[in-house]
C-alpha cells in the first residue's frame, strides 16, 4: 500500500505537469487531440487526487457506525475514478474529435505538439514502468490480466491502467499527427482525438467493472476457500465444513464466517477448544483475514438461529 501511494503522488505531479503543458501546447496549435490529451492527463490528475483520499479515508478506525471499518471507501472513490474516466475524459475527447473532423483545421506550428508529445511519453512512460514493476512483485507467476482480476487493490491495478492508457493515447495522437502533417489531412487530428476518447472509454469500463465487484461484496476467490475449508477440516473434532461467507473489507482485510459440523459426542468445551484451534490456524495461513466468525452446525436447529436463514441445504 505505501508503495502505491508513492507511484500515485509521482503520477500525479507529472499528470499535472504534462496536463498544464499539453493544454497551453494545444492552445497555440489549434490541435483537437493536444487538448483531447491535456484532458486526459487532467482526468488522471483528479483520479490520483480522489485515490489518495480513498486510501487515506480506508485507514480511519473502526467507530460506532461502522464497527468493521472504513476499508470500502477505497472501493468506492475507484469507481467514482472510473467514472470520471469514462464521462470527463472519454466522453469530452470523442465530442471535440467528432467536431474537428466535421469542421477541421490545419494545425499551426505542430513542432510544438511534438515536442510536448515526445517529453510527455518519456515522463507517462517512466511511470508506467515504475507501475509495471510494481506490480509485476506482487502478481505471484500469474499472468498479467489474471493479477488483475484477481488483485483486491484497486490503487496499484488504476494506476497501471491510467499510465498504460496514457502512452497508448500519446502514441495514437503521434502517428496520427504525423500523417496527418505531411498529407495534408487535417482531420486526422480529429480522429486521433475519437480514437483516444474510446481508448478512456474502453479503459473505464474495466475499471469500472473491477471496482464494482469489489465494492459490492467479493469475496475471496474460490481456490482460496477449498484450502481454508481443507485448514478446517483437518481438525479432529470437525466433520465437515457446511459453508464459507467472506468478503473484503478492504485489499488488506478479510471477514471470514464458517458454519462447521462437529463431532456430535463431544461437549461445548472442546467445541470451544476446536474453533480456537481453526481460527488461529487460518489467520496463520492467510494474515489478510482479521475476523474469523465460527458458527457450530448444531446451533442452526435452535428457533430464530441466524444460521438457519443462511445455511446452504
Amino acid at each position: 500500500m505505501a508503495k502505491n501511494r508513492k507511484s500515485i503522488y509521482s503520477a500525479l505531479i507529472a499528470n499535472l505537469l504534462i496536463a498544464v503543458t499539453k493544454f497551453i501546447a494545444g492552445g497555440f496549435t489549434r490541435s483537437s487531440s493536444m487538448i483531447s490529451e491535456g484532458i486526459h492527463s487532467l482526468v488522471d490528475t483528479v483520479d490520483q487526487v480522489l485515490l489518495l483520499y480513498g486510501l487515506k479515508r480506508s485507514k480511519k478506525e473502526p467507530d460506532a457506525t461502522h464497527p468493521f471499518g472504513y476499508g470500502k471507501e477505497l472501493y468506492f472513490w475507484s469507481f467514482i475514478v472510473s467514472i470520471l474516466i469514462f464521462g470527463l475524459g472519454g466522453g469530452i475527447s470523442i465530442y471535440q474529435g467528432i467536431q474537428h473532423i466535421i469542421h477541421p483545421e490545419p494545425v499551426e506550428n505542430p513542432l510544438w505538439n511534438y515536442i510536448v508529445l515526445g517529453l510527455s511519453l518519456i515522463f507517462e512512460g517512466s511511470s508506467f514502468i515504475i507501475a509495471a514493476k510494481e506490480f509485476n512483485q506482487v502478481r505471484n507467476g500469474l499472468s498479467w490480466w489474471k493479477a488483475i482480476v484477481k488483485s483486491k487493490d484497486p490503487s496499484s491495478f488504476l494506476v497501471l491502467f491510467e499510465d498504460g492508457a496514457a502512452v497508448l493515447g500519446l502514441l495514437i495522437v503521434f502517428v496520427l499527427m504525423v500523417i496527418g502533417h505531411n498529407f495534408n489531412l487535417p482531420y486526422l487530428d480529429g480522429v486521433a482525438s475519437v480514437l483516444v476518447g474510446l481508448l478512456l472509454v474502453f479503459t473505464s469500463a474495466i475499471l469500472a467493472r473491477e471496482s464494482r465487484s469489489l465494492l459490492m461484496g467479493e469475496g475471496i476467490a474460490p481456490e482460496t476457500q477449498r484450502k481454508i475449508r481443507t485448514l478446517a477440516e483437518q481438525d479432529e473434532a470437525v466433520i465437515k465444513v457446511v459453508n464459507l461467507l467472506s468478503t473484503y473489507q478492504a485489499p488488506d482485510d478479510v471477514i471470514l464466517m464458517l458454519i462447521i459440523d462437529f463431532e456430535p459426542a463431544i461437549d461445548t468445551e472442546d467445541i470451544t477448544a476446536s474453533i480456537e484451534r481453526i481460527r488461529k490456524t487460518i489467520k496463520q495461513a492467510y494474515p489478510l483475514i482479521k475476523l474469523v466468525f465460527i458458527q457450530p452446525q448444531t446451533y442452526s436447529l435452535l428457533p430464530g438461529s441466524f444460521v438457519s436463514e443462511i445455511k446452504k441445504p
